[in-house]
Protein backbone atom coordinates (compact mmCIF):
# COMPACT_ATOMS: atom_id res chain seq x y z
CA UNK A 1 0.00 0.00 0.00
CA UNK A 2 1.57 3.30 -0.89
CA UNK A 3 2.60 6.01 1.55
CA UNK A 4 -0.09 8.64 2.93
CA UNK A 5 0.64 11.94 1.52
CA UNK A 6 1.09 15.21 3.79
CA UNK A 7 -2.48 16.95 5.00
CA UNK A 8 -3.57 18.78 1.30
CA UNK A 9 -5.87 21.80 1.49
CA UNK A 10 -9.39 20.86 0.38
CA UNK A 11 -8.84 22.62 -3.09
CA UNK A 12 -6.23 19.80 -3.59
CA UNK A 13 -8.56 16.83 -2.97
CA UNK A 14 -9.92 16.21 -6.35
CA UNK A 15 -7.02 16.37 -7.90
CA UNK A 16 -5.59 13.65 -5.14
CA UNK A 17 -8.83 11.21 -5.64
CA UNK A 18 -8.20 11.36 -9.32
CA UNK A 19 -4.54 10.42 -9.05
CA UNK A 20 -4.97 7.47 -7.12
CA UNK A 21 -7.72 5.62 -8.40
CA UNK A 22 -5.28 5.39 -11.52
CA UNK A 23 -2.76 3.78 -8.46
CA UNK A 24 -5.41 1.49 -7.33
CA UNK A 25 -4.36 -1.74 -9.22
CA UNK A 26 -0.92 -1.58 -8.26
CA UNK A 27 -1.47 -1.04 -4.57
CA UNK A 28 -2.59 -3.25 -1.76
CA UNK A 29 -5.75 -1.24 -1.72
CA UNK A 30 -4.80 2.25 -1.60
CA UNK A 31 -8.14 4.51 -2.29
CA UNK A 32 -7.26 8.08 -2.11
CA UNK A 33 -3.74 9.03 -0.86
CA UNK A 34 -3.55 5.52 0.70
CA UNK A 35 -2.77 5.57 4.56
CA UNK A 36 0.47 3.98 6.00
CA UNK A 37 -0.56 -0.27 6.21
CA UNK A 38 -2.40 -0.50 9.86
CA UNK A 39 -1.37 -3.72 11.85
CA UNK A 40 -3.80 -6.84 11.66
CA UNK A 41 -4.43 -7.97 14.57
CA UNK A 42 -3.51 -11.89 15.18
CA UNK A 43 -5.73 -14.56 12.87
CA UNK A 44 -9.05 -15.96 15.09
CA UNK A 45 -11.31 -17.91 13.86
CA UNK A 46 -13.22 -16.96 10.50
CA UNK A 47 -16.16 -19.41 10.85
CA UNK A 48 -19.34 -16.54 10.96
CA UNK A 49 -21.22 -17.04 13.89
CA UNK A 50 -24.65 -18.12 12.72
CA UNK A 51 -26.35 -19.62 16.10
CA UNK A 52 -25.59 -17.17 18.81
CA UNK A 53 -28.28 -14.57 19.61
CA UNK A 54 -27.49 -11.17 18.67
CA UNK A 55 -27.35 -9.25 22.31
CA UNK A 56 -28.80 -5.40 21.02
CA UNK A 57 -28.88 -2.64 23.06
CA UNK A 58 -31.85 -1.73 24.75
CA UNK A 59 -33.44 0.95 22.74
CA UNK A 60 -37.09 2.02 24.35
CA UNK A 61 -39.67 3.73 22.52
CA UNK A 62 -40.32 2.81 18.80
CA UNK A 63 -38.68 4.56 15.90
CA UNK A 64 -39.38 8.03 14.92
CA UNK A 65 -39.95 8.64 18.66
CA UNK A 66 -37.11 10.75 19.61
CA UNK A 67 -34.56 9.91 22.04
CA UNK A 68 -33.85 11.88 24.85
CA UNK A 69 -31.22 14.63 23.81
CA UNK A 70 -27.74 14.09 25.37
CA UNK A 71 -26.46 15.81 28.46
CA UNK A 72 -23.69 18.01 28.43
CA UNK A 73 -19.88 16.69 29.31
CA UNK A 74 -17.47 18.08 31.43
CA UNK A 75 -14.15 19.36 30.11
CA UNK A 76 -11.60 17.69 31.53
CA UNK A 77 -8.89 20.35 30.99
CA UNK A 78 -8.78 23.77 32.21
CA UNK A 79 -9.52 25.96 31.38
CA UNK A 80 -10.92 24.47 28.29
CA UNK A 81 -11.81 26.11 24.92
CA UNK A 82 -15.42 27.77 24.30
CA UNK A 83 -18.16 25.28 23.83
CA UNK A 84 -16.31 22.37 25.48
CA UNK A 85 -18.77 19.42 25.80
CA UNK A 86 -21.93 21.58 24.78
CA UNK A 87 -24.03 19.26 22.41
CA UNK A 88 -25.43 21.52 19.24
CA UNK A 89 -28.18 20.31 17.02
CA UNK A 90 -26.55 19.65 13.67
CA UNK A 91 -27.84 18.56 10.31
CA UNK A 92 -31.63 18.48 9.37
CA UNK A 93 -34.03 17.74 11.80
CA UNK A 94 -36.33 14.50 11.50
CA UNK A 95 -39.77 15.16 11.77
CA UNK A 96 -39.35 18.15 13.93
CA UNK A 97 -36.68 17.36 16.13
CA UNK A 98 -32.53 17.40 15.96
CA UNK A 99 -31.07 13.76 15.31
CA UNK A 100 -27.74 14.69 15.51
CA UNK A 101 -25.78 16.87 18.15
CA UNK A 102 -22.11 17.50 18.08
CA UNK A 103 -19.49 19.24 20.68
CA UNK A 104 -15.78 19.38 20.71
CA UNK A 105 -13.61 17.86 23.78
CA UNK A 106 -9.79 18.21 24.78
CA UNK A 107 -9.27 14.72 26.34
CA UNK A 108 -7.17 14.01 29.11
CA UNK A 109 -3.38 14.50 28.21
CA UNK A 110 -4.19 15.99 24.92
CA UNK A 111 -3.82 19.43 22.95
CA UNK A 112 -6.21 19.77 20.62
CA UNK A 113 -9.71 19.56 20.62
CA UNK A 114 -11.51 16.34 19.20
CA UNK A 115 -14.77 15.93 17.62
CA UNK A 116 -17.80 14.60 19.36
CA UNK A 117 -21.36 13.36 17.35
CA UNK A 118 -24.57 11.77 19.03
CA UNK A 119 -26.87 9.96 16.49
CA UNK A 120 -30.35 9.30 17.39
CA UNK A 121 -30.67 5.90 15.86
CA UNK A 122 -34.73 6.02 16.30
CA UNK A 123 -34.80 8.78 13.95
CA UNK A 124 -32.14 7.70 11.64
CA UNK A 125 -31.42 4.39 9.37
CA UNK A 126 -27.70 3.59 8.88
CA UNK A 127 -26.65 1.88 5.59
CA UNK A 128 -23.58 1.13 4.45
CA UNK A 129 -21.58 2.01 1.50
CA UNK A 130 -19.04 0.21 -0.05
CA UNK A 131 -15.72 1.31 -2.60
CA UNK A 132 -13.39 -0.03 -5.02
CA UNK A 133 -10.37 0.12 -2.07
CA UNK A 134 -12.33 -0.88 0.93
CA UNK A 135 -13.76 -3.35 0.52
CA UNK A 136 -12.99 -3.89 -2.75
CA UNK A 137 -14.86 -6.98 -4.50
CA UNK A 138 -17.55 -5.01 -6.55
CA UNK A 139 -19.28 -3.31 -8.03
CA UNK A 140 -21.99 -2.44 -5.24
CA UNK A 141 -25.48 -0.55 -5.43
CA UNK A 142 -24.57 1.11 -2.32
CA UNK A 143 -21.32 3.31 -3.19
CA UNK A 144 -20.18 6.61 -3.75
CA UNK A 145 -21.03 9.06 -4.63
CA UNK A 146 -24.74 9.03 -2.79
CA UNK A 147 -27.49 9.60 -5.82
CA UNK A 148 -30.44 12.24 -5.50
CA UNK A 149 -32.92 9.57 -3.73
CA UNK A 150 -30.61 9.39 -0.98
CA UNK A 151 -29.33 12.72 -0.66
CA UNK A 152 -32.85 14.08 0.31
CA UNK A 153 -32.63 12.24 3.41
CA UNK A 154 -29.21 11.71 4.36
CA UNK A 155 -28.45 13.53 7.42
CA UNK A 156 -24.88 12.81 8.27
CA UNK A 157 -22.71 10.01 7.12
CA UNK A 158 -19.11 8.97 8.09
CA UNK A 159 -15.96 7.01 7.52
CA UNK A 160 -15.84 3.08 7.78
CA UNK A 161 -12.17 1.33 8.70
CA UNK A 162 -9.32 0.01 7.68
CA UNK A 163 -8.69 -1.74 4.17
CA UNK A 164 -9.73 -5.69 4.79
CA UNK A 165 -6.02 -6.67 4.56
CA UNK A 166 -5.10 -4.90 7.91
CA UNK A 167 -8.85 -4.76 9.55
CA UNK A 168 -8.55 -8.06 11.24
CA UNK A 169 -11.89 -8.71 10.56
CA UNK A 170 -14.63 -9.68 7.55
CA UNK A 171 -17.00 -7.55 5.61
CA UNK A 172 -20.97 -8.84 4.66
CA UNK A 173 -22.86 -6.07 2.58
CA UNK A 174 -25.80 -6.67 -0.02
CA UNK A 175 -26.46 -10.17 0.51
CA UNK A 176 -22.86 -11.38 0.25
CA UNK A 177 -19.80 -12.45 2.26
CA UNK A 178 -16.90 -9.98 0.77
CA UNK A 179 -14.49 -11.53 3.86
CA UNK A 180 -15.35 -14.23 6.25
CA UNK A 181 -16.62 -12.27 9.72
CA UNK A 182 -14.16 -13.15 12.20
CA UNK A 183 -15.10 -14.31 15.88
CA UNK A 184 -14.71 -11.84 18.59
CA UNK A 185 -13.98 -8.99 15.80
CA UNK A 186 -15.27 -5.30 16.69
CA UNK A 187 -18.22 -5.39 14.30
CA UNK A 188 -21.21 -2.58 13.19
CA UNK A 189 -24.23 -4.59 12.53
CA UNK A 190 -27.10 -2.70 10.19
CA UNK A 191 -30.75 -4.90 9.54
CA UNK A 192 -32.65 -4.38 6.80
CA UNK A 193 -34.91 -1.56 8.65
CA UNK A 194 -31.80 0.61 9.59
CA UNK A 195 -31.56 -0.13 12.66
CA UNK A 196 -27.76 -0.44 13.75
CA UNK A 197 -25.58 -1.84 17.06
CA UNK A 198 -22.01 -2.96 17.31
CA UNK A 199 -19.75 -5.14 19.82
CA UNK A 200 -17.71 -8.41 19.52
CA UNK A 201 -18.51 -10.71 16.84
CA UNK A 202 -20.66 -13.71 18.67
CA UNK A 203 -20.46 -12.47 22.12
CA UNK A 204 -22.40 -8.97 21.51
CA UNK A 205 -23.52 -8.78 17.80
CA UNK A 206 -24.16 -11.97 15.72
CA UNK A 207 -25.91 -13.34 12.32
CA UNK A 208 -29.74 -13.05 12.41
CA UNK A 209 -31.84 -13.08 9.34
CA UNK A 210 -32.29 -9.79 9.10
CA UNK A 211 -28.47 -8.57 9.32
CA UNK A 212 -28.01 -7.38 5.87
CA UNK A 213 -24.28 -5.75 7.03
CA UNK A 214 -21.41 -6.11 9.03
CA UNK A 215 -18.52 -4.03 8.79
CA UNK A 216 -15.62 -5.14 11.06
CA UNK A 217 -12.23 -4.01 12.64
CA UNK A 218 -9.89 -4.77 14.49
CA UNK A 219 -11.40 -5.45 18.43
CA UNK A 220 -13.51 -4.05 20.63
CA UNK A 221 -12.03 -0.36 22.25
CA UNK A 222 -14.47 -0.53 24.52
CA UNK A 223 -16.78 -2.94 26.45
CA UNK A 224 -18.97 -2.66 29.55
CA UNK A 225 -18.45 0.97 29.46
CA UNK A 226 -14.73 1.39 29.75
CA UNK A 227 -11.30 1.15 27.82
CA UNK A 228 -10.63 -2.46 27.02
CA UNK A 229 -7.27 -3.74 28.66
CA UNK A 230 -5.45 -3.16 24.68
CA UNK A 231 -7.11 0.17 24.57
CA UNK A 232 -5.62 1.11 27.99
CA UNK A 233 -2.46 -0.95 27.74
CA UNK A 234 0.83 0.36 25.92
CA UNK A 235 0.97 -1.56 22.78
CA UNK A 236 -0.70 1.75 20.75
CA UNK A 237 0.74 -0.26 17.55
CA UNK A 238 -2.09 -2.87 17.97
CA UNK A 239 -4.81 -0.09 16.63
CA UNK A 240 -2.74 0.52 13.55
CA UNK A 241 0.79 2.12 12.35
CA UNK A 242 0.10 5.99 11.92
CA UNK A 243 1.81 8.79 10.01
CA UNK A 244 5.07 10.73 11.60
CA UNK A 245 4.16 13.96 13.25
CA UNK A 246 4.68 15.79 10.07
CA UNK A 247 5.02 13.32 6.98
CA UNK A 248 3.34 10.11 6.10
CA UNK A 249 5.76 8.21 4.50
CA UNK A 250 7.32 4.78 4.96
CA UNK A 251 10.80 6.14 6.10
CA UNK A 252 9.43 8.53 9.02
CA UNK A 253 8.16 6.91 12.20
CA UNK A 254 5.04 6.65 13.30
CA UNK A 255 3.80 8.72 16.54
CA UNK A 256 1.14 7.83 18.89
CA UNK A 257 -0.83 10.47 19.11
CA UNK A 258 -2.70 10.92 15.44
CA UNK A 259 -5.48 11.24 14.11
CA UNK A 260 -7.69 8.65 14.60
CA UNK A 261 -11.80 8.13 15.03
CA UNK A 262 -14.20 5.57 15.98
CA UNK A 263 -17.71 4.65 17.07
CA UNK A 264 -19.92 3.49 19.78
CA UNK A 265 -22.87 2.53 20.93
CA UNK A 266 -24.79 3.81 24.47
CA UNK A 267 -26.90 2.33 26.70
CA UNK A 268 -29.91 3.75 25.24
CA UNK A 269 -28.80 2.54 21.38
CA UNK A 270 -27.67 6.39 20.18
CA UNK A 271 -24.65 5.78 18.12
CA UNK A 272 -21.88 8.25 19.06
CA UNK A 273 -18.65 8.90 17.20
CA UNK A 274 -15.45 11.34 17.66
CA UNK A 275 -12.57 12.15 15.53
CA UNK A 276 -9.39 14.02 16.58
CA UNK A 277 -5.97 15.05 15.37
CA UNK A 278 -4.19 14.12 18.45
CA UNK A 279 -5.16 11.00 19.91
CA UNK A 280 -3.92 7.68 20.99
CA UNK A 281 -6.08 4.77 21.50
CA UNK A 282 -7.12 5.40 24.97
CA UNK A 283 -7.93 8.93 24.20
CA UNK A 284 -9.94 7.67 21.70
CA UNK A 285 -11.70 5.37 23.83
CA UNK A 286 -12.05 8.16 26.62
CA UNK A 287 -13.69 10.10 24.71
CA UNK A 288 -16.56 7.86 23.05
CA UNK A 289 -17.30 6.10 27.32
CA UNK A 290 -17.60 10.18 28.12
CA UNK A 291 -20.43 10.07 25.42
CA UNK A 292 -22.17 7.26 27.11
CA UNK A 293 -20.65 4.43 24.85
CA UNK A 294 -20.94 1.40 26.71
CA UNK A 295 -19.49 -0.09 23.49
CA UNK A 296 -17.18 1.20 20.69
CA UNK A 297 -14.36 0.18 17.65
CA UNK A 298 -12.32 2.12 15.98
CA UNK A 299 -12.65 3.22 12.75
CA UNK A 300 -9.68 4.67 10.10
CA UNK A 301 -6.90 6.29 11.00
CA UNK A 302 -4.35 9.06 10.20
CA UNK A 303 -4.52 11.89 8.01
CA UNK A 304 -6.69 11.17 4.88
CA UNK A 305 -9.36 9.25 6.38
CA UNK A 306 -11.32 10.17 9.17
CA UNK A 307 -14.38 12.63 8.37
CA UNK A 308 -18.27 12.94 9.75
CA UNK A 309 -20.45 15.51 8.48
CA UNK A 310 -24.03 16.54 8.65
CA UNK A 311 -26.35 18.49 6.15
CA UNK A 312 -29.05 20.85 6.56
CA UNK A 313 -30.17 21.95 3.01
CA UNK A 314 -31.79 24.96 3.33
CA UNK A 315 -35.63 23.75 2.51
CA UNK A 316 -37.13 20.97 3.78
CA UNK A 317 -36.86 17.97 1.96
CA UNK A 318 -34.14 19.56 -0.04
CA UNK A 319 -31.20 17.12 -1.49
CA UNK A 320 -28.09 17.04 0.86
CA UNK A 321 -25.12 18.22 -0.90
CA UNK A 322 -21.68 19.78 -0.12
CA UNK A 323 -22.72 23.03 0.14
CA UNK A 324 -24.86 22.20 2.70
CA UNK A 325 -22.62 20.20 4.44
CA UNK A 326 -20.79 21.02 7.85
CA UNK A 327 -17.36 18.98 8.97
CA UNK A 328 -17.54 17.38 12.53
CA UNK A 329 -14.40 19.12 13.14
CA UNK A 330 -12.25 21.80 11.19
CA UNK A 331 -8.73 20.52 9.80
CA UNK A 332 -9.31 17.05 8.53
CA UNK A 333 -8.31 16.44 4.71
CA UNK A 334 -11.95 15.08 3.86
CA UNK A 335 -14.96 17.18 4.52
CA UNK A 336 -18.77 17.29 3.50
CA UNK A 337 -18.15 16.54 -0.25
CA UNK A 338 -16.25 13.32 0.10
CA UNK A 339 -19.32 11.12 0.15
CA UNK A 340 -20.50 12.68 -3.20
CA UNK A 341 -17.15 12.53 -4.96
CA UNK A 342 -17.50 9.18 -7.90
CA UNK A 343 -14.07 8.55 -7.25
CA UNK A 344 -14.35 8.17 -3.66
CA UNK A 345 -13.46 4.32 -3.24
CA UNK A 346 -13.39 3.61 0.82
CA UNK A 347 -16.93 2.36 2.13
CA UNK A 348 -18.76 4.87 4.97
CA UNK A 349 -21.75 4.95 6.52
CA UNK A 350 -24.60 7.07 5.67
CA UNK A 351 -27.29 8.12 8.68
CA UNK A 352 -30.52 8.94 7.22
CA UNK A 353 -33.94 10.18 8.35
CA UNK A 354 -36.68 7.60 8.96
CA UNK A 355 -39.66 8.26 7.21
CA UNK A 356 -41.93 10.00 10.14
CA UNK A 357 -44.00 7.33 11.97
CA UNK A 358 -41.92 4.39 10.89
CA UNK A 359 -41.78 2.02 13.55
Amino acid sequence: MPADRPPLAPGRRAVLVLAVVAAVSAACGGGVASARHPVAVAPRATTPVTTAPTTTTTVPGAAGTPLPAPADLTPSVVPAPAGSGVWAPAGRPVGGSPAVYTTTLVPPGASQPAGLAWMDTRLLSARLYSGSTSPGGGPYHWTAPIEPAEAASLVAAFNGGFQLADAGGGYLTEGRTVAPLVAGAASLVITADGSVDLGAWGTDVAMTPDVVAVRQNLVPLVAGGQPTPLAAGPDWQAWGNTCGAGSCAHDVPGVESQWRSGVGVTADGALVYALGPDLDPLQLAQLLVQAGAVRAMELDINPSWPVLATYDPPVPGGLAAPSNGTGLLPGTDQGPGTFFEPTWARDFVTMSARPVGSG
